[in-house]
């Protein structure tokens, strides 16, 4: 599980039939302090996380796969969470 910000959406005119339906975000991981880390992960949203918003990713593509309903789909990363706020003074 890493922590990330979602940074825009996919529009894809061809995808995987198991995709239809779903939401696909840009998700870049980052650092407690908010500081890219990585690169960055297309994700499945089932959350309506919104632009710039905190979000726990994992990439369980088993899951992920059992989300979108279908063993065989090319999906790895889902939003397993929106972070609403963080709380002060607790050790990372």
């Amino acid at each position: 599980m890493f922590l990330a910000r979602v940074e825009g959406n996919v529009v894809a005119t061809r995808k995987h039939p198991s995709l239809d339906g779903w939401r696909l975000v840009v998700c870049q991981p980052i650092s407690q302090a908010g500081e890219a880390e990585g690169v960055p992960q297309i994700a499945i949203d089932p959350h309506g996380a919104g632009m710039h918003q905190r979000v726990i990713i994992s990439s369980d593509g088993a899951a992920a796969r059992k989300a979108v309903g279908e063993e065989k789909s090319p999906v790895r990363w889902i939003v397993i969470g929106v972070v609403d706020e963080k709380e002060p003074n607790v050790p990372v």
